[in-house]
């Protein structure tokens, strides 16, 4: 086989040529969302059963990906091999479950064995299809079309708008269905509680702090029992309370930089001479990502954690880098 030689210019224009061919059939399968689209998302969330996602090929690739969508937001879902379905494993398949299957063609031989022993147990089937008219849409009880025109692989060959096509609708019911479901943020924590995303979610302010020394100081403390409790707890700041343990300032390392700065005598300085008052704090129930987002906006490192006017401790910008929140 003869290596063509193409400059970079039409490598470009080959790729671009891919994305907008997959994205106008995409843009298609808008006109197939009509009330057996509706009906499918009732089954699905009526169904006292799972999903069972069925295909072969590249379509057995994108069911898994349709799996973990469905499980991540709600909806229990397993990928089953079209293959290995009729060689054993329609045994997953049980009385409420509802399948799913995926195919472009619709036609192919492993499909045409699985349908009828589908049907045969009383599962409602659903059909992925892009050809409408195929053995597989003939014969399922519901039917989400996803005709391409054409392949954007230049000899119409390798599944590539069909693929997309397929993950867009499995995309579509996905988010149609957490709306039928009210699914919530809340929800979507307790199915993502580990990486960014879930902490995000989940994680408190209470979750974090309490790990913390609690640097603090009274208002009438000397200058270097400021510089002492800052330096012994280690979170480059110390509140400054009064007898009834209420924040009222807060010194940071970087006042006392300044201080120092400014050559200014602080040998008879207190603590309420060079604190900030009123300073920035957060509540222990709060998001974590909100007490990010504080000292994001106010480009400060460290915040107060304040209950009913009570001091609690002190959340820096570390702690939450380090769970991974941001």
């Amino acid at each position: 086989m003869n290596k063509k030689k193409h400059d970079h210019q039409q490598i470009l224009q080959l790729a671009r040529q891919t994305i907008i061919h997959e994205a106008d059939a995409i843009r298609k399968l808008a006109d197939f969302i009509d009330k057996n689209f509706a009906q499918t998302v009732e089954l699905i969330y009526n169904s006292k059963g799972r999903v069972i996602i069925t295909g072969i090929g590249k379509s057995a690739n994108i069911a898994n990906k349709i799996v973990a969508t469905l499980n991540s937001t709600g909806t229990p879902a397993i990928f089953m091999h079209a293959a290995d379905a009729i060689h054993g494993d329609l045994g997953i398949v049980q009385k409420d479950d509802v399948v799913l299957c995926l195919s472009k063609s619709g036609n192919t031989p492993e499909i045409k064995v699985l349908v009828p022993l589908i049907k045969s147990r009383g599962n409602k089937l659903i059909a992925l299809v892009s050809n409408t008219s195929s053995f597989l849409a003939t014969n399922a009880d519901y039917i989400l079309p996803c005709t391409i025109e054409k392949e954007a692989c230049p000899n119409n060959l390798a599944p590539t708008s069909s693929t997309t096509a397929q993950l867009v609708m499995g995309d579509a019911l996905a988010i149609a269905l957490i709306e039928y479901r009210d699914f919530s943020k809340e929800d979507f924590a307790r199915f993502h509680p580990g990486g960014a995303l879930g902490k995000k979610l989940y994680m408190r302010v209470n979750d974090i702090y309490k790990n913390n020394a609690v640097p603090e100081v009274n208002p009438s403390a000397a200058i270097d029992e400021v510089i002492v409790e800052i330096t012994a707890k280690r979170l480059g700041a110390a509140a400054v309370v009064n007898n009834k343990k209420e924040l009222i300032g807060i010194i940071t390392d970087g006042d006392l930089r300044r201080m120092l700065q400014r050559k200014m005598d602080f040998s008879a300085m207190l603590a309420k001479d060079i604190m900030s008052p009123n300073p920035k704090h957060v509540e222990p129930g709060a998001m974590a990502i909100k007490a990010f987002n504080i000292m994001e906006a106010n480009s400060i490192t460290q915040l107060a954690v304040v209950d009913n006017n009570q001091y609690l401790g002190m959340i820096h910008l570390h702690d939450i880098l380090r769970e991974g929140i941001v």
